[in-house]
């Protein structure tokens, strides 16, 4: 089996990349400080540089570990070097994101953060690279597929960039209306701002032309409308049942045991499948990203135990899409030792594992009342700002679970309020959206608006939106309240709660600017198949990724 040297310095998901060379029939080491590549080096044939999160950590690991030297003379030894994501962003000069941070500088330019004014930072999604100037695909890349990117920063295509880009092969994507760096290559080096160990079948196919040589690939027939697509996420809510097993579950309002006699307390959990066998069958329908939510505490596991990190694992080996994991991303004491653990520990143990993003719940509603009591001002501490600050923002999802509080005006409330198209029982015309915790059964004196505002200055990347009062009802998704909580923020909103056929996600996509949409109980149930929502999407004339 041939070996393919992968450089880790520790930033994000590296156990995706290993899975997707594995599945392509290769053997993965690992090359993790100076002293190891100098006696891996002779022997490397295949070099990969991944990396995710922020610019400057990942300098500075790589500057710690001193192995800028060591890439610098593989990469002029003439050996191929694959670079993917901030892999690709090292070999650039520098990035506006850390000023004081250098890259290995193989190309002159500096990357720079996406306008906001007419689109959600980061960039998350789905999205073309195509090839400039050439009628071939580069390395399997084409204007036929689509590839999974999220990121805040991009070597932005300006006329000033052509001298620095001369003598090189890439490929460009737009965002908004800025166009920016997919994919660089020549001789020997060849990088991606893309995650092709996330873009399904055809980022595995990039990443096999890469370790096969094929640099110039015949161009497949165009499938998919050019442009950023619209994200359909599968969702598994994932809990301990009655008899200790790990399944996939689905509430009406949060409560997920079977429905029967005046009180379902002693009704058994819904056991919805395997969350390995259901997440494996929403990605070959076509999910563009799964999402587990921990709703069980595993509080007397030890933390290396903990059953999650497993369903990561064993899923990562057969799901080349992004995965996210919800629950328990908090500071805690490990049963085993006695001793706290820091959010940022507890989230590196899901990277490590084959998460891509981790999701907050009740700790960013705590922290975010911290933050309005502190005069609008993060102390560093809360897990925002300290998974943000090794990772990035795109790695922090923050789950908001609302309900609906009516109230006759504006004044009655001390909250974010807006008039609603469907008034109270007692004719109440504006309503605010009450945060809860502890999965919806303590509520806050907070509304769901300031809290987005809070934790995305705090660092959050993504908010995943809820809605007690549409759970389980299979009646559409909020749509007032997603409108509402878009206008609060730039980062992306994901639209969540109340799918149940295919014409809600239709509507969700056109009538709010809502940038991805998930569905839970409609998929579990098997009433609907994500393909069919993305078959019915492309009807309506919208951009999916088939």
């Amino acid at each position: 089996m041939t070996k393919v040297h992968v450089i880790d310095v520790e930033s994000g998901n590296l156990q995706s990349l290993e899975n997707a060379l594995e599945r392509l029939g290769y053997e993965v080491e690992l090359i993790k400080d100076a002293e190891q590549a100098k006696v891996a080096f002779p022997k490397v044939e295949k070099l990969i540089l991944p990396g995710v999160g922020n610019f400057g950590h990942f300098m500075d690991n790589v500057h710690a570990r001193e192995l800028a030297g060591p890439i610098n003379e593989y990469i002029k030894s003439g050996k191929p070097l694959m670079g993917i994501c901030v892999g690709l962003q090292a070999l650039l000069a520098g990035s506006t994101e850390s000023p004081n941070a250098k890259g290995l500088g193989l190309i002159d330019m500096t990357l720079s953060k996406f306008k906001e004014d007419d689109k959600a930072v980061p960039h998350i999604g789905w999205n073309d690279a195509d090839p400039v100037g050439m009628d071939k695909g580069l390395y399997g890349i084409d204007s036929s597929k689509k590839f999974y990117f999220v990121h805040s920063y991009a070597a932005i295509v300006t006329d000033a960039t052509a001298k620095a880009l001369q003598g090189w092969d890439y490929a460009v994507a737009k965002y908004g209306d800025e166009q920016f760096i997919a994919a660089l290559a020549r001789d020997n080096v060849f990088l991606t701002q893309f995650h092709p160990e996330k873009s399904g079948q055809q980022g595995l196919g990039v990443i096999n032309s890469f370790l096969k040589g094929e640099k110039y690939t015949d161009v497949g027939p165009q499938s998919t409308k050019p442009g950023l697509t619209r994200r359909v996420i599968a969702c598994l809510d994932v809990r301990t049942n009655d008899d200790g097993d790990l399944v996939v579950t689905k509430g009406d309002q949060y409560d997920v045991r079977e429905k029967g006699g005046v009180d379902s307390s002693g009704n058994p959990v819904r056991n919805l499948g395997k969350p390995v066998e259901v997440a494996r069958r929403y990605y070959e329908q076509g999910a563009d990203e799964v999402t587990f939510l921990n709703i069980t505490s595993f509080r007397n596991s030890p933390l290396r135990d903990l059953p999650m990190l497993q369903v990561l694992k064993q899923t990562s080996k057969t799901v080349f899409v992004p995965l996210t994991i919800g629950g328990g991303i908090r500071d805690t004491v490990d049963p085993e030792t006695n001793e706290t653990v820091p959010a940022l520990q507890v989230a590196q143990m899901y990277f490590r594992s084959g998460a891509d993003k981790v999701s907050i719940g009740s700790d960013a509603v705590y922290a975010a009342e911290a933050y309005y009591r502190n005069g609008c001002k993060g102390d560093g501490t809360s897990p925002m700002e300290t998974i943000h600050k090794a990772y990035g923002a795109q790695a922090v999802v923050v789950s908001v679970d609302p309900k609906r509080v009516y109230v006759q005006a504006p004044e009655d409330c001390p909250h974010h309020t807006f008039e609603t198209q469907f008034p109270g029982p007692n004719g109440e015309r504006f309503v605010w959206y009450q945060c809860t915790v502890k999965g919806g059964r303590e509520t806050r004196d907070l509304g769901a608006y300031e809290l987005v505002r809070a934790v995305e200055a705090l660092g959050a990347g993504e908010i995943l939106l809820n809605c007690i009062d549409k759970d389980g009802t299979n009646s559409g998704f909020d749509l007032e309240l997603i409108r509402d909580i878009k206008s609060a923020v730039k980062i992306p909103v994901i639209a969540s709660s109340g799918a149940g056929t295919p014409a809600h996600f239709t509507e969700v996509f056109t009538q709010t600017p809502t940038d991805a949409a998930l569905g839970a109980g409609m998929f579990h149930r098997e009433e609907y198949t994500v393909a069919q929502v993305k078959d019915a999407l492309a009807k309506d004339g919208l951009v999916v990724r088939v």
